[in-house]
Order: structure tokens, then C-alpha cells, then sequence
């Protein structure tokens, strides 16, 4: 346990995270979030962030030390895809039971984990994900991973990222840690190459990466390692050979690709695959860094030539949603990257934006969204359910853009909703994304359910009364009853 507070505490102490730079010692020192209470983290924990970000590596087996349910919390809990592989869609877990507990049987059952899984599939690797019911019986997971690697042959990872010692974010930096310690810089690739790169933080999902990777195999730039999207172990550890490494998500791993420019001198950026802009701009930094590092310069030139050819293409086929969607008003309430990114990408074809959240963005992502936007009365850090349901109720927004979470908020208001968080349906990635993202936002706007849900239901509405058609008596009765008990007049029941 002392080990594991060095480290968390070394992790807090990130020199490459403007936000704990900008903090005096103390608070420093404290990191990012307080601790979380054990039994009570579920759902966004350090375990879960650290699940979050090796699980896509694709063909490793992810063993989880603790009880059942913390794995079925933790299992395919982002949308990400595989080419090859599958079996990272496998769970794997020790299942400790409360004897297990009492009788002190956890490293043992772990071990016995780790030799049924290499004689069942045969992995490249094991990465072994302690808990919090694990971490506090002290059961010493660095020595039976170490003993297991020995006695089968095999690299068994060990991940110490137990849900309380802090939040989802400190488990993505924790995870880096792990491969970083474990992975990274194990195996050396047969063909190293001047074009060779880094995609840090991107998870692949629903595909999108593979929007992305057809224009940089045009370019002749090979991705060494996506990590995590779409990885294979092999490919991990060998990505200390490439010569740069674009960062997609600073938050996740910023850790990550500081100490890989320390240690290999790989320098890295920070940019976004959504919209056109932005993806051009990647392009182009990417090719630039290559050239800092030695590449041929003639690659600036080839990568002005696909960017025109792209964005002339894309800025075609959004030139038939435009007068369909410039003046509507889109709210996002999402985080991250995605909260300047995918801003800037609406901008782009006449999308108003009448408000983005800024929770889990960086100071320079905030400061990114106050550039675009040039007004900081749109940007709100947290907005509680009722706040959200008053503006899109009240017609503010004509589509909201956000994750699952407030999809009901927006179907109560009665306003179109789309999904841009990790459990989206569609890849929105590079130039063919942003025609996708544009597409499924009119399709949005555009249905005509929309017409049907505002209108008023049947049980409102009254058929109007013929003044020439006379009520009998027991007609009369009848209606004074219904307006006694609807409290309605008579001049109520007239046409919706």
C-alpha cells in the first residue's frame, strides 16, 4: 500500500497538467478529487477509469481481482471497436467471495485465474485489475503477477488502480502508469520508420478511428500505436520507436506522453479528429513533427494536396444541410475535448451554440471554447437536471447534444436529442464524421415526430358544440359533469 500511495501521489504531482500547475503545494499534494469511500465508487472510480482505458486493447485478457459485481459495473462501459481480436469482449474475474476473504484465499485464486485463462486462450498478456475489497486485505498482487509471469511465460500486468484511492480520471493516469512500467518499451519492432506515430487517447469508438487512419495511410504515416483504440499488445510495446504522437484527450494520459518524450524523445501535441478545421490542423501538425524529426519536408506538400482534396469533398456534401440547419441552436452537454471540439465543428456550416458544458475539460480546453465562442455567458461547468429541462422547454435550443444520461430530459421537453458520448451509434471522426454528425442532426431536427409529440394529446381536446344541434336533458346533465369535474367552462370546448 505505501508503493501505491508513492505513486498516486507522484501521479497527483503531474508537471504536464496545467490545472495541478496552477495549484500551491498544499492543494497539490491533495490531487484532484478527494478519496472515494470503498464499497460506494462504483461508476466512477479509479478501477473504472483504469478499465476504461486499457479494456480496448483488444487481444489481452482483463482480469478483475475483487468480488463479481465490480467487473459487471466495469464491462464494455465505452463503445469502442476491433478489427481482429475479440478477446478483450470477454470477462474475466476472480470472483472473491466473503470466505475467500475470512480464509485468506485471494492470491491464491488469483494465480489459479491466471493459469486457467493461459491454458484456455493463450494470450500475449494479462492485465490484472485489483479492487478495492483486494487492496485492503493486502493481498499482494505486484508478486503474484511477477511469480505467474515466471512460472508461465507470459507478461501478466499488474494494474494498481483500486476504486477509493481517488477518481476516474486518476485511473486513466494510473493505467498509464501500468503501461508506461509493464508494456511500453518491452519489445523492439523489426521495421522502424521516420513516419512512424502515436495516437494517444483515442478509444476507437464506434469506429471512428478508422476514418482517421486511411488519410494518414495516404500520407504514407504509419500509427505505431493507438493507444487504447483498436491496440494490440505487440504494437504497445513497441510504441517507443515512433518519432511523435499526437494527443487526442490530455486528460486521460497527459502522463503518458510527457514520459514518453522524456524517455524516447517522441514529442507530442494536442489536437481533435472533429470537424473539418480541426482535422486539417491535425494533419498538418502531425506532418510537421514528423519533419522536426527528421522526415522528408516533401510530406507538407502532399498533406496540403489530400487536405484540399478532402475539405473540398466534405464542404460539398454539407453544402445541402446548410440552409436546413444554419440559424438552429444546439446545446452540448458533454466534456472533455468534446467541448471545444465539437463546437468548433457546428460553427463551421452556421450551427449556433447557445451553451457547452466544461465538465472534465482542461484549463486550455476552456480557454479553447472562450476563443471560439467569445462569450462566457454560454459555457456553464455543471447543469443540474431541472436547469436543463427549463431552457429546452422553454424552446432555447432546438437540439441537445449530450450523453445518455439526459437523453429523458430532452424527450420530456419534448426536443430532439443525439448521442456524441462513448455509447454513440455512429462514428464522427475526420472529415466523413463531420458529414455523419451533420446528417444525424438534421435527420434529429428534421423528423416529424417532433410535430406530432407538441401538439396537444386527444384527451385535451373537445369536439366544438353545434349551436344548431339542441341537448336533451340527460346531454346536459352530463356535460355540466364533466365540467365540474375537469374544472373547464363551456367556452373551453371549443377546437384544439
Amino acid at each position: 500500500m505505501s508503493l501505491l500511495r508513492a505513486k498516486i501521489q507522484d501521479v497527483f504531482n503531474e508537471p504536464g497538467c496545467e490545472k495541478n500547475r496552477g495549484k500551491d503545494a498544499k492543494a497539490r499534494k491533495e490531487g484532484c478529487s478527494k478519496p472515494l469511500i470503498p464499497g460506494a465508487a462504483a461508476g466512477g472510480c479509479a478501477f473504472d477509469g483504469a478499465k476504461i482505458v486499457l479494456q480496448p486493447i483488444t487481444d489481452v485478457a482483463h482480469l478483475v481481482h475483487g468480488p463479481l459485481a465490480c467487473e459487471g459495473n466495469s464491462w464494455d462501459n465505452r463503445g469502442a471497436a476491433s478489427s481482429g481480436p475479440t478477446l478483450w469482449r470477454t470477462s474475466f474475474t476472480t470472483d472473491l467471495t466473503e470466505l475467500d476473504v475470512v480464509m485468506g484465499k485471494g492470491e491464491r485464486k488469483l494465480f489459479k485465474a491466471i493459469r486457467e485463462i493461459k491454458e484456455a486462450y493463450g494470450p500475449p498478456a494479462i492485465f490484472v485489475y485489483p479492487t478495492c475489497v483486494t487492496a485492503l486485505i493486502g493481498d499482494d498482487i505486484e508478486a503474484v503477477c511477477q511469480r505467474a509471469a515466471e512460472k508461465f511465460g507470459l507478461a501478466v500486468i499488474p494494474v494498481n488502480a483500486p476504486g477509493f484511492v481517488g477518481s476516474k480520471n486518476l485511473g486513466n493516469k494510473l493505467a498509464g502508469e501500468a503501461l508506461l512500467k509493464h508494456v511500453i518499451g518491452t519489445a523492439e519492432p523489426d521495421d522502424p520508420g521516420p513516419y512512424d506515430i502515436n495516437i494517444l487517447g483515442e478509444f476507437n469508438l464506434s469506429g471512428e478511428f478508422w476514418l482517421v487512419k486511411p488519410l494518414l495511410d495516404r500520407l504514407g504515416i504509419r500509427v505505431r500505436a493507438c493507444i487504447p483504440g483498436d491496440a494490440r499488445y505487440v504494437d504497445i510495446a513497441g510504441a517507443h520507436r515512433a518519432r511523435a504522437a499526437m494527443m487526442v484527450c490530455s486528460t486521460a494520459l497527459i502522463n503518458l506522453a510527457r514520459k514518453m518524450d522524456e524517455r524516447w524523445d517522441i514529442p507530442f501535441f494536442e489536437g481533435s479528429f472533429y470537424g473539418i478545421t480541426d482535422t486539417s490542423d491535425a494533419l498538418r501538425n502531425i506532418s510537421e513533427l514528423l519533419v522536426k524529426q527528421g522526415a522528408d519536408p516533401e510530406i507538407l506538400g502532399r498533406t496540403e494536396l489530400l487536405i484540399a482534396e478532402e475539405e473540398a469533398i466534405a464542404w460539398k456534401n454539407l453544402a445541402a444541410y446548410r440552409p436546413r440547419l444554419e440559424g438552429k441552436r444546439v446545446l452540448l452537454n458533454t466534456g472533455g475535448v468534446k467541448s471545444w471540439s465539437v463546437v468548433h465543428a457546428l460553427m463551421e456550416i452556421g450551427i449556433e451554440i447557445v451553451g457547452t458544458s466544461v465538465k472534465k475539460s482542461t484549463v486550455e480546453d476552456k480557454e479553447r471554447i472562450k476563443q471560439i465562442l467569445k462569450d462566457d455567458n454560454h459555457i456553464f461547468e455543471q447543469m443540474a437536471a431541472r436547469e436543463l429541462y427549463a431552457m429546452l422547454s422553454e424552446h432555447k435550443a432546438d437540439i441537445l447534444l449530450s450523453g445518455g444520461r439526459t437523453q429523458f430530459v430532452a424527450l420530456k421537453a419534448k426536443t430532439p436529442w443525439l448521442d456524441i458520448n462513448q455509447e454513440r451509434q455512429h462514428p464522427y471522426a475526420g472529415y466523413d464524421g463531420m458529414v455523419e454528425l451533420v446528417r444525424q442532426i438534421d435527420l434529429a431536427i428534421q423528423n416529424p415526430i417532433w410535430c406530432q409529440v407538441r401538439e396537444p394529446a386527444p384527451w385535451d381536446c373537445q369536439p366544438a358544440v353545434r349551436e344548431e344541434l339542441p341537448r336533451t336533458k340527460s346531454e346536459t346533465v352530463t356535460l355540466h359533469a364533466v365540467q365540474e369535474f375537469s374544472g373547464t367552462t363551456a367556452a373551453d370546448f371549443g377546437e384544439c
